[in-house]
């Protein structure tokens, strides 16, 4: 689905605001530890933000590679990745830099052991909800 996972995409070091877990926050609460940060961070836009990655090739994401942008510069690293049997494709959530500009539908790849998975960025879920 694309959550964010306690230990991958909420650590001490993510923060809810960069990982798109705000909805979970209790925002209009007068105090609680870090609201003072939180608030900052929201309004100011995080430094990094928490993208799906879907492979348009063979390989497989795993956490901790490096996300390259179309020139090759890393702009993120991925936090969470597997092989989705749904898709059949490889998918991850990566933290990218907010300053890379990257958006929905962009394409860049994933340093998997020196060879370049290429991958489209995608919000999350990766599955859409079956309404039927």
């Amino acid at each position: 689905m694309g959550y964010p996972l306690h230990g991958h995409e909420l650590t001490v070091d993510i923060t809810p605001v960069q990982a798109r877990a705000g909805w979970a926050v209790g925002w209009k609460k007068p105090e609680f530890v870090g609201r003072e940060a939180l608030v900052a961070e929201k309004e100011a836009g995080p430094a990094r933000r928490l993208w799906g990655l879907r492979a348009t090739g063979k390989g497989v994401l795993r956490a901790d590679l490096s996300v390259l942008s179309a020139d090759g510069a890393p702009i993120g690293t991925t936090t969470s990745g597997t092989f989705s049997p749904t898709l059949k494709v490889g998918i991850a959530l990566a933290l990218i830099d907010s300053a890379a500009g990257v958006e929905k539908g962009t394409v860049v790849s994933v340093d998997v052991r020196g060879r370049a998975i290429e991958c489209e960025v995608v919000l999350p879920p990766f599955v859409e909800a079956n309404t039927k």
